[in-house]
């Protein structure tokens, strides 16, 4: 569930209507709910009762300084993947013993950076990086808290792009290799210690059950690894999938009581129900790295419609903002629900194309989708935006970033400011 809904005709964050801030800081603009990541932190903290863990909030989804700070005080891990969000953490007031560091590539600089700041364990993904690890930490003196991530040959059934715990995919050691690893390092690697293991086999799950055949078939391993060198922690990942066809209907407990058992998405509540019995007599802290289901449904972006364009074969609705702001359709086909500030008065629709100002054919929002017939000078929001939006925006084009927004109930809070021209073209020479 999250902030956003309708009241008396005008689209709402929380207690403020989302057309006064397009009047205000401009579009492009993100906006957030401040009471919905809460929530959302919150009740998969409660559905992990019974066991010993912690929620490490993936910050690749949204690493802003105020979302990071509002985590942060509900005393959330942090799950980076650079040295870069290991700083913003820091920043924000996060607890570097309280973060894990992911990642195929980090470097020497990187890992320096993080051995430094005390972090709880780097989430290693080949036996050359952990060798690498134990190389660094030898020349500083010092032992590198590490796990070893697995790969479990599980099909997420997600999008290709964001499936990770395959044999085919880049991230982690084959399933098969693990034990044997954990072996050598054990015997050679004088400046690592074993701290746990670490698995996560994709993005965007909608369905409980790669989840329980991944648990499944790494338990015994976890078992084998704990009795021979000790591990404290097993990180089970995140992919906890979200709302996006239907996300402004999903805001509403109505909504999800009235899908059909068969047909109901992935609740936190059943992810819960069905994960703690299997790893409540491990004895084993269980971390997971969620970033999508606190923070995506949590966000939109607002744009403004500039033209519209019929042509022979289509009709185009142009806005102003572009996939350099919001890259997931372009890159992944993400679908996000489109929706004017205005409630509409009918129910017609028009079945257009919502495309950006940028000078690709790939620059666009929905392709044939039956909308709400919104005009030019009207506002539009791009529902479930929070995750993965601005954190791949960019200047393609020369455009400026867009501004970002906090909403908690009536307070609104510019989170960060709008790019100027200026700020394009500093550190150029």
């Amino acid at each position: 569930m999250h902030g956003f809904s309708y009241k008396s005709g005008s689209l709402y964050c929380e207690d403020v209507d989302l057309s006064s801030l397009a009047d205000e800081f401009g579009t492009p603009l993100y906006v957030y709910s401040a009471g919905t990541i809460v929530d959302h932190y919150k009740r998969l903290d409660k559905a992990l009762d019974g066991v010993e863990h912690e929620v490490a909030y993936a910050v690749k989804a949204n690493s802003n300084l105020s979302v990071l700070r509002l985590l942060a005080t509900q005393g959330a891990s942090f799950d980076i993947v650079s040295g870069g969000e290991l700083y913003r953490v820091i920043k924000a007031g996060g607890d570097p013993a309280h973060c894990t560091f992911a990642g195929v590539g980090k470097t020497r600089e990187e890992i320096v950076y993080a051995l430094e700041q005390g972090i709880y364990s780097f989430n290693v993904e080949s036996e050359e990086e952990l060798r690498y690890l134990n190389q660094v930490a030898g020349e500083l003196g010092v032992i590198a808290p590490a796990a070893v991530r697995v790969n479990p040959n599980v099909d997420a059934k997600t999008h290709k792009y964001i499936s990770t715990g395959k044999s085919e995919n880049k991230f982690g050691v084959d399933f098969e290799a693990i034990a044997d690893l954990y072996e050598r390092a054990h015997r050679d690697l004088r400046n690592i210690k074993l701290r746990g293991l670490q698995m996560h086999i994709g993005s965007q799950l909608t369905s409980i059950t790669p989840f329980v055949e991944a648990v499944e078939k790494v338990i015994p391993l976890v078992k084998q690894l704990k009795e021979s060198y000790g591990i404290e922690f097993w990180s089970i990942g995140g992919g906890i999938g979200i709302i996006y066809k239907d996300s402004l209907k999903s805001g509403s407990v109505d909504w999800w009581e009235a899908q059909p058992e068969e047909e109901k998405p992935l609740t936190i509540e059943r992810y819960g129900k069905e994960l703690v019995p299997r790893l409540k007599g491990l004895g084993l802290k269980i971390l997971l790295e969620p970033g999508r289901y606190i923070v995506g449904n949590a966000g939109v972006l607002l744009t403004k419609c500039l033209y519209e364009k019929k042509g022979s074969a289509k009709t185009f609705k142009i806005v102003d903002a572009g996939m350099n702001d919001l890259i997931r359709p372009a890159l992944y086909e993400g679908h996000h629900e489109i929706v004017p500030l205005q409630e509409p008065a009918t129910a017609d629709r028009v079945k257009v194309d919502v495309v950006g100002p940028i000078c690709e054919s790939g620059d666009f929002f929905c392709q044939d989708r039956e909308l709400p017939d919104f005009q030019p000078g009207e506002t539009i929001a791009l529902m479930s935006a929070g995750a993965y939006g601005f954190v791949m925006a960019s200047n393609y084009n020369s455009r400026p970033l867009p501004a970002e927004v906090l909403i908690e109930e009536s307070t609104v809070t510019l989170i960060r400011k709008r790019q100027t021209m200026e700020d394009l073209i500093e550190g150029e020479l």
